[in-house]
């Protein structure tokens, strides 16, 4: 990603009618879609451990020489817990912020309000949902896996920051959700059909919550002033590095437990493997959102050149 690339006209901001409208269409996609775990999701099933978890394209696993199938196998349901550990992670602090920026809503537009509190609700399903499966995956798996981040004291390191970082975060995680399911995860058909279909209904109620993020995060910067936006630039940069702290610590316990279940490598495949882990962690949660194109058009038309070159020299290390 190029400053020049960065460099994008402004995009104008929605009249009042029309944005009421958006939020109105939330609620409406919201009640036709809107489905449980148990009845709709789970239906008594459990994980069919022959079959991957992540596909290939998200997992890199296509670039690991030397491994067996089976062993690419595991690593990409070793991945695929870890990804779902990771959304239930940050579903904490992305309904946490939403019901913050709602109360902006409480005598105005009742509308927008009534779209936050059901982004809420499904929030919160969905924060049950990943605990489920993690109790599924942990009953079918050798015990030693390591989920290493903490939801609460990440949450409370998030929302320290400014407003604008966060909902650009939330916009930049709930964006690419939708790109790894319709690119990647639908048409791999050889998952396991439970992990799909989890990742299959959670599309389907991200895709209202990557409409109401986009709308209060440009309501959000239409109120701040150029210090204020550059703080929070800086902020959304501070994010994104503590992001690949956590990625880095994450890619290193999850390959320790493939090694304490699969045993040692050589050292060049062990150097081999954490390299590919900690590339699929990083294009799975950072560089996956930074270039999906609705996302980059989105902070484009809030940067200027200088601080699209900011941007750019702090993320070149995640993205190379």
């Amino acid at each position: 990603m190029s400053t020049d690339q960065l460099s994008h006209p402004s995009t104008p901001q929605d009249s009042c009618a029309e944005t009421t409208a958006r939020y109105a269409r939330c609620i409406e996609i919201s009640k036709r879609v809107r489905w449980e775990i148990d009845r709709d999701v789970i239906r008594s099933r459990t994980f069919d451990f022959d079959r991957k978890f992540l596909p290939d394209g998200l997992t890199h696993l296509e670039h690991l020489h030397g491994f067996s199938t089976g062993e690419k196998r595991l690593l990409s349901q070793i991945q695929g817990r870890t990804y779902a550990n990771m959304f239930g992670m940050v579903e904490r602090f992305i309904n946490a912020k939403l019901l913050e920026v709602s109360r902006e809503h409480w005598f105005g537009d009742q509308v927008a309000l009534e779209a936050l509190i059901r982004f809420s609700d499904e929030e919160l399903k969905h924060q049950a949902l990943f605990r489920r499966l993690e109790h599924l995956m942990a009953t079918g798996m050798a015990p030693g896996y390591q989920f290493v981040p903490e939801a609460d004291p990440v949450a409370r390191l998030v929302l320290g920051k400014s407003t604008w970082a966060v909902l650009a975060l939330t916009c930049h995680i709930e964006l690419f959700t939708q790109t790894h399911y319709q690119r990647s995860i639908h048409v791999d058909p050889d998952l396991s059909d439970l992990f799909k279909d989890v990742f299959l209904f959670h599309w389907k109620e991200e895709s209202q919550h990557a409409v109401l993020d986009e709308l209060e995060w440009r309501r959000e910067d239409a109120k701040l002033t150029p210090p204020q936006r550059d703080a929070a630039v800086n902020d959304l940069i501070e994010l994104m590095r503590a992001i690949d702290g956590l990625l880095l610590l994450q890619s290193q316990a999850d390959v320790r437990y493939f090694v304490h279940l699969r045993g040692q490598p050589s050292p060049e495949q062990l150097a081999r493997l954490h390299a590919v882990m900690l590339k699929a962690y990083r294009w799975q949660y950072i560089v996956s959102g930074i270039e999906q194109p609705r996302f980059f058009q989105l902070l484009t038309s809030m940067l200027t050149e200088e601080q699209a070159s900011r941007v750019t020299r702090a993320l070149t290390p995640m993205i190379s």
